[in-house]
Parts: structure tokens; C-alpha cells; sequence
């Protein structure tokens, strides 16, 4: 009998341990997780003797069988011989590919654990039906795992699958996969030729007081775009468009007056409200993340800057970036000061692995902190002399957004955005913006403000927001006699600049100094 079609979007992998499971029947939860629309189940049980490994699987398969679901044994070649189902799943340190094949068949479903490209390109190219990629995130259900590769290493193995002929192979994840990342983990993981079949999900469907609503719920998930999946990648920009399109974005901030919410550091607040008020926005400084699902309701946008972070207030950021995710509202992220500290460091990947960042912004050292560069130091929270030129920071910015799936803002005396397909450098602003405190945060709030009202193309909304930005600090300059008379002058700048706006009057923009950079 040939293999039949399997559908892989939502798989699940069982787990006995009172710890997970409670006082609830095994069967009873796979029939009700089977019933609310999981896909394929696969029995893990580490410890029950073989001959309640084989009781427990055919009573499990009865329940299956009738909903035309296969049924996986983890490890146990015998046991899946013995019950009848309809494959196995083997991890790394399991009996091999090859030799599983030959005890239950060509018509056997396979699948094998991978956490490496290697060990992906192997089990592709030994035959393997599907291939279980993780782990994705930690995890309590599975104390052995070798590393957390996250989504960017799930989408550098769909990657390298694809280019080496295998992208038929089917993929899930596995790890730390639950309702509230599903979505943003598919959206994530996708490269251009390659993108997940499913995922697999444990504690999500095992632990929850009704398996039924909680597989109901995840299969619904899997089967739409997340909600911030909402910009485009528009025609390919030109100097020409840019400078046309700038005045109106800006003049649409001016006349919405979106919330602009801003979860930043306690030195620049004022000042940050200040400039959000000057473009049209209307500040929210709120550091606490319990209001943040309130505040994500009223359709702006949030900024996160990881100025002053302490661990509490970075589960406050990380309870935000979830409201707002949930609801498709644009987040920035600022993090300052990344490559400084180990602490800093810890909560740059704590925060890019909690949720999806429509604009990574920040100066060379934090974006190649952000982007997994070894060895990155900063003396502190200022942006330190550039190491790169810009061609190597446009390849820096353009992967990493392409591997994030969102916009990446380098700032610099030469400013790299990129949203992973058009590329652009900004060469308009002052050294003033330098000598000065919390320019570089205030930039991160104007592009937040610019991007609640631009949501669908998130590469030109923030151009926009840096030529807005950048032009008022050189109009503002040349009245300023230094660094105290530069702050107000700037203020002010970005208010006239607004109200031109407002007035149909677009001329600054001609002062942009941009070029469209081709890949």
C-alpha cells in the first residue's frame, strides 16, 4: 500500500508525566485533541515497560485510525511493529534511518530529529519523510536538548534544505511551540523557497484543561498569516518616490494623531514625549506591560528601548511585544547599548526570541549584536566609532532583516535600511544629534509614531520617519549655537516640518540625500 498524503500542520507529541499530563487520560486527550484538529500524534513515553507501550499505542490507534490520523512511536521500532501504527520518529542518538527503513517498510512513515543543518541534509538525503527541526525554544518537556537554535536557525535549515534540491522534504518544529508563537514562528522560519509544513507542539494541547479547544484554537492559528503580517514589499523605490511619498506620510501622522506608545529608558522621556507631540503623535510613557493590552486596542504603535534594562522591567517588554503582536500593532525595537554587557546582551536575545519586531533600530555595534556577531563590544550605551564600510553594513542590515522577515535600521553618519529586498542609505542629519542626550532614542519613537499610520509598506514608513528626523536636526543646526540651543531649534524644526506637511507643502524633502542601493 503506498505511503498516503500526510497533513503535518499540526502535530502532536504526547507527554505521560503527571507534570504535563495530571490526572487526565492519555487516550481521552488524544481523542479530544484529534477531534478539535490535530493532524499526526506521535506516543513519546520514555519509561512505561514495553508491553504497556504496546497496550497504550493500539488503544491510541483505535483512536487514530477512525479519524484517519497516523499514529507515530517515538523510538520504539518493536513497539510500532507490534501495534500496527503507521510509523516512527527517531531522534539522533535512536536507531538510524536506514536501518528503521528495512525493519518496517517502504511504506512506513519516518521521521528523524535534526537541530543541525548536517543532520538535516542527512536524514533529507537518506529518505526521510519529514523532518522534526528543533529545538526551536527551552522547553520543560525535554531536558536533553542539544541547543536552542531559534526561529533564525530553523529558517537556515528550510534554507539550506532547499538549495541543496530537498525542499520537498517535508518540516515541523518542535520546542517551546504554543498559541501565543505559533503564528509568528511559521511567519518567521519562511524562506523565500522553503517554509515549514507544520508545528509540533507538546504542553500547548497536553496540559490544557480542554485538549479539544486548545487543538481548535492552535489549528486555526496555523492556518492564517499572523496579524502584524501586514507590510509589503511595495515597487522598488527611487529618489524620486521617496521624496514625493515622505511629505505624505508625514502629513497622514500629523492629521491621525496615533497613540505612540513608549517603553523607554527613564533619561529621555520627556524628551521623547516632546518629540512626539512636535510630529503629530500623542505620547504614552508606560513602562508597565500589564496595560499594554489596553493600550495596543487603540490602533498605535509601541516602541521598546532597552535603555535603562533591569530583568523586571524586561517581562514588562516582553508582556507588551505579546499585546501587541497579537493585534498587528507596529514595534520598535531600540537596543541600546547591546553589545556592552553580558546583561544586555542576555536581553537583546531574550527579547528577539519573545516576539516579532516590525523595525530593529540602532547603530552599527547593536545591530550586529542584534544580528548574532561574535565578539561585539560597546563602552557603553553610545554609538562608538563605525568598524565596518558601508557596504559591509548593508549586507549586515539586508540579512538580518531578511532573516527576521522586518525592516532593520542602522544608524550612522551614513544610515542602512533595509527591509531585506530594497535597501537604502541616508546620508541627511548633523553632528549635533550626536552631542547630544537620547537623539538616537527619540529616532526610535519617531519611527514608531510614523509606522502607526504607514502599516503597509514598514520600508518607507520608516525612511520617511529618518528623513523627517535627520532634516529638521540640519535645519535646527543651522540656527543652534551648540548643543543647549540645539534641542529646542530641533523641536521645533520637526513641528514646522509637520506643519508644512499638514499645508501640502513637501519642498524639504528635496534635501534628501538617499540612494537606493541594488542587491
Amino acid at each position: 500500500m503506498p505511503q498516503p498524503k500526510v497533513d503535518y500542520s499540526l502535530y502532536l507529541v504526547t507527554d505521560s508525566t503527571p507534570a504535563i499530563l495530571g490526572n487526565k487520560d492519555l487516550v481521552k486527550v488524544v481523542e479530544a485533541a484529534v477531534t478539535g484538529g490535530v493532524t499526526v500524534v506521535q506516543l513519546r513515553d520514555k519509561t512505561s515497560d514495553t508491553s504497556d507501550l504496546i497496550r497504550i499505542a493500539k488503544a491510541l490507534h483505535e483512536v487514530t485510525r477512525a479519524a484517519n490520523v497516523p499514529l507515530l512511536i517515538n523510538d520504539r521500532i518493536d513497539v510500532a511493529l507490534a501495534s500496527g501504527v503507521e510509523g516512527v520518529h527517531i531522534g539522533q542518538d535512536d536507531m538510524d534511518y536506514k536501518t528503521a527503513r528495512k525493519l518496517l517498510g517502504p511504506d512506513a512513515i519516518i521521521g528523524v530529529t535534526t537541530n543541525t543543518e548536517a543532520e538535516a541534509l542527512q536524514a533529507a538525503r537518506d529518505g526521510a519523510d519529514y523532518l522534526g527541526v528543533g529545538t526551536v525554544f527551552s522547553t520543560a518537556t525535554k531536558a536533553n536538548t542539544k541547543s536552542i537554535i531559534g526561529t533564525a536557525g530553523v529558517q537556515q535549515i528550510l534554507s539550506s534544505l532547499a538549495t541543496k534540491s530537498l525542499g520537498h522534504v517535508k518540516t515541523v518544529c518542535i520546542g517551546g511551540i504554543n498559541a501565543r508563537n505559533a503564528q509568528r514562528v511559521l511567519y518567521q522560519t519562511a524562506s523565500p523557497s522553503k517554509k515549514l509544513d507544520g508545528i509540533a507542539v507538546v504542553s500547548a494541547i497536553m496540559a490544557a484543561s480542554d485538549p479539544k479547544i486548545a487543538s481548535t484554537h492552535l489549528k486555526d492559528l496555523v492556518s492564517a498569516p499572523p496579524p502584524f503580517a501586514k507590510f509589503l514589499f511595495k515597487d522598488p523605490l527611487t529618489r524620486e518616490s521617496i521624496i514625493a511619498t515622505t511629505p505624505t506620510i508625514i502629513a497622514g501622522l500629523a492629521n491621525t494623531k496615533p497613540l505612540a506608545h513608549n517603553m523607554t529608558n527613564l533619561v529621555v522621556q520627556h524628551f521623547a514625549a516632546s518629540v512626539a507631540l512636535a510630529i503629530g503623535a500623542s505620547p504614552i510613557m508606560s513602562n508597565n506591560g500589564l496595560e499594554a493590552a489596553d493600550l495596543a486596542a487603540l490602533g498605535g504603535s509601541l516602541v521598546i528601548n532597552m535603555g535603562t534594562t533591569t530583568p523586571e522591567i524586561r517581562k514588562n517588554h516582553l508582556l507588551a511585544l505579546e499585546a501587541y503582536n497579537a493585534v498587528g500593532g507596529p514595534v520598535v525595537f531600540d537596543p541600546v547599548g547591546a553589545g556592552a554587557t553580558e546583561a544586555r546582551r542576555e536581553g537583546t536575545r531574550s527579547l528577539m526570541g519573545g516576539g516579532w519586531f516590525s523595525v530593529v533600530k540602532g547603530n552599527e555595534g547593536e545591530i550586529r549584536t542584534v544580528a548574532g556577531v561574535e565578539g561585539v563590544r560597546q563602552r557603553g550605551v553610545d554609538s562608538g566609532d563605525a568598524q565596518l564600510g558601508l557596504q559591509e553594513r548593508i549586507k549586515v542590515v539586508r540579512d538580518l532583516a531578511r532573516r527576521e522577515r522586518n525592516v532593520v535600521l542602522m544608524t550612522g553618519e551614513v544610515d542602512v535600511l533595509s527591509d531585506g529586498t530594497r535597501t537604502v542609505s541616508v546620508a541627511n542629519g548633523h553632528a549635533l544629534l550626536g552631542e547630544i542626550t537620547g537623539s538616537g532614542c527619540t529616532l526610535g519613537t519617531t519611527v514608531a509614531a510614523v509606522l502607526a499610520v504607514e502599516r503597509e509598506d514598514a520600508l518607507m514608513g520608516t525612511l520617511a520617519a529618518v528623513l523627517l528626523f535627520e532634516i529638521a536636526a540640519e535645519i535646527a543646526a543651522e540656527k543652534a549655537g551648540g548643543p543647549g540651543t540645539f534641542v529646542p531649534f530641533f523641536v521645533d524644526a520637526l513641528y514646522g516640518l509637520r506643519e508644512r506637511c499638514k499645508a501640502g507643502d513637501g519642498t524639504w524633502a528635496e534635501r534628501a540625500r538617499v540612494k537606493v542601493h541594488e542587491e
